[in-house]
């Protein structure tokens, strides 16, 4: 039992040893709420808005200002990528058709919505291990606090800003670093 776990830890290292040091963010594999195997090729050249985001948080009415923002500047080359996650006091703990009904239905969401996944601790995801790395966002680094943390992703797929929760998808601070990033 004992090698096991040294086993399944060894492979996450290695994992996430390829996600931060050998790979862009652009071949990080992720899964779609719909069950599709991808990464975030397509998103190349677009300005990315990646958030962990929870249908049961005191922040979950932030998918407004997400669905809002979208809309605002999707034309543009901005897409808004939700990314549910249940790392907070099991405030995601829905599947994933309960997740995209309840957006849909609730908040009317359009913009993609990715499988559940860990934004922390020892089953971190490769893209939130990319996106909390020193070595890959030394400027923007550092482990999560909550649900609805919001990183820009620049056109050029290099971390631009990251917001944590109490920034509200409309707030000017978010809109200036999008515009920055388009330009």
């Amino acid at each position: 039992m004992k090698k096991v776990i040294i086993i399944l830890i060894t492979l996450n290292l290695i994992i996430n040893m390829k996600a931060v040091g050998k790979m862009d963010i652009y071949e990080i594999e992720v899964e779609t709420i719909t069950g599709e195997q991808t990464t975030l090729a397509e998103y190349a050249g677009k300005v990315m808005v990646i958030v962990n985001v929870a249908s049961k948080c005191g922040f979950t009415g932030q998918y407004e200002g997400l669905q809002t923002l979208y809309e605002e500047y999707k034309n543009q080359g901005v897409v808004v990528l939700g990314f549910p996650a249940n790392n907070f006091k099991n405030q995601e703990p829905g599947t994933e058709e309960e997740i995209a009904s309840f957006c849909s239905l609730n908040y009317g969401v359009t913009f993609p919505m990715f499988s559940k996944l860990s934004v922390k601790g020892d089953d971190i995801h490769p893209l939130y291990n990319y996106l909390t790395s020193e070595e890959t966002n030394p400027e923007y680094n550092g482990k999560f606090s909550w649900n609805f943390n919001k990183f820009i992703i620049g056109r050029d797929g290099r971390i631009v800003e990251r917001f944590g929760s109490m920034t509200k998808p409309q707030s000017q601070k978010i809109k200036k670093a999008i515009e920055v990033a388009l330009h």
